[in-house]
């Protein structure tokens, strides 16, 4: 069969922070790292929020190609939450 290769599968998705490719997101995707254990929904939602205000901070981010644009996917991690604490308390 005649499918995409591994090389043209791995162009398709971009892994690292990219204004160009922002203006063309059209979907958000949040993932949990799994070394982040158990976060009350309030948290998660919040982070979330957070998390993809501020792409360019995210330690994980990838773009992968939709029919309309961009998906933005951002794998939080602990150092996100850390970070994203650490200014939430900050503030107040």
């Amino acid at each position: 069969m005649f499918g995409p290769s591994e090389e043209s599968k791995e162009m398709a998705a971009y892994k690292k922070y990219d204004p160009r490719l922002e203006s063309l997101v059209m979907e958000t995707r949040t993932l949990w790292d799994a070394e982040i254990g158990d976060l009350p929904e309030e948290d998660k939602h919040w982070l979330a929020e957070a998390v993809h205000g501020e792409p360019l901070q995210a330690a994980r981010i990838e773009y992968e190609r939709s029919h309309t644009g961009f998906t933005r996917t951002i794998t939080v991690t602990v150092s996100d939450v850390e970070r994203l604490y650490d200014q939430r308390f900050a503030e107040s």
